[in-house]
């Protein structure tokens, strides 16, 4: 599905937005999962939250955690947040990138003095505001985003002090267009992020794989000196592993040191193509068989 980014300054229609959005996605034909996360979600107080930077990080690790756990293939999720630094923003285009979705950003561009009158009327009106210390200060340091940078792009503008925000407003229908079009080998205007090494989580394996895989390792290693010391330091031509169990050929007297020194390669080769193919075998009758095939690789005639 998708990552949706809303981006603006503080008190310039985002949460709006971010509902207008989702109303307009759940209209279309494809009737996708929508999903907003935002602040409320969470219960925080958007003064105590952007009090101090401490305070401000501690809630973009929150929201960021939530969005880690939330992005999927089958849910469009809509961050409903400032997400006014371009280095935040960055981390999570990334996160849509591991997951292999599409991301774009909704920016609300509002001049600042109608977000302090905005402000200001909600505080009137007893709704959530911030205070005029903390909306000075994240106006200074609010990062307006850029379609140039890839993490900015796609992005769809909303003007809300010109236009207003609504459902058919030119941005909300571009981005619905952009987050439900089909895709297929002609598509160009579309980019679905693609994982990297940089961005793709290590696969994980059961908790039990690497105790299997060295168990199963040594077994192998004590049946090979077994048979050698019952063929009193001649040559064997076959170990049998047990049924099911492909032999290990061995042309030539192979000494401990040697079957440690290619146990712990095998190991370590193991671990590095799970990376990016299957997970190690969770169970020892894989793990023997895919050391003996390895044993009869390296040590066959």
């Amino acid at each position: 599905m998708a990552l949706v980014v809303i981006c603006g300054q503080p008190s310039s229609g985002k949460s709006t937005a971010a509902s207008c959005l989702a109303e307009a996605l759940k209209d279309t034909e494809s009737k996708p999962s929508v999903r907003i996360i935002d602040e409320t979600a969470f219960h925080l107080n958007r003064n105590q939250s952007y009090a101090n930077m401490t305070a401000e990080k501690n809630l973009r690790g929150v929201l960021r955690s939530e969005v880690d756990r939330s992005v999927s293939k089958d849910t469009i999720i809509i961050v409903d947040s400032l997400n006014s630094i371009k280095g935040y923003r960055y981390e999570l285009w990334c996160l849509a990138r591991s997951t292999g979705i599409r991301y774009c950003v909704l920016f609300c561009d509002v001049e600042e003095p109608c977000c302090r009158k905005w402000n200001q009327e909600r505080r009137e009106r007893e709704e959530p505001s911030y205070d005029d210390r903390i909306i000075e200060d994240l106006v200074r340091r609010f990062e307006k985003p850029d379609r140039r940078n890839r993490w900015d792009s796609p992005l769809f503008e909303l003007w809300p002090s010109r236009d207003g925000i609504q459902k058919s407003s030119d941005a909300i229908v571009e981005a619905v267009s952009y987050l439900t079009k089909k895709v297929d080998s002609k598509t160009r205007d579309v980019k679905i992020l693609q994982p990297t090494i940089a961005t793709q989580n290590a696969r994980s394996s059961e908790a039990n794989s690497l105790y299997e895989m060295d168990k199963a390792t040594q077994e192998v290693i004590n049946v090979i000196v077994e048979a050698q010391s019952k063929a009193l330091g001649g040559p064997i031509s076959s170990v049998s592993l047990g049924a099911d169990l492909p032999n290990i050929h061995i042309g030539r007297s192979v000494g401990l040191p040697e079957l440690r020194r290619l146990r712990r390669t095998f190991i370590k080769l193991t671990g590095q193509s799970s990376l990016s193919g299957p997970p190690p075998p969770s169970d020892a009758d894989s793990a023997k068989r895919m050391f003996a095939d390895y044993l009869n690789r390296e040590l066959g005639t």
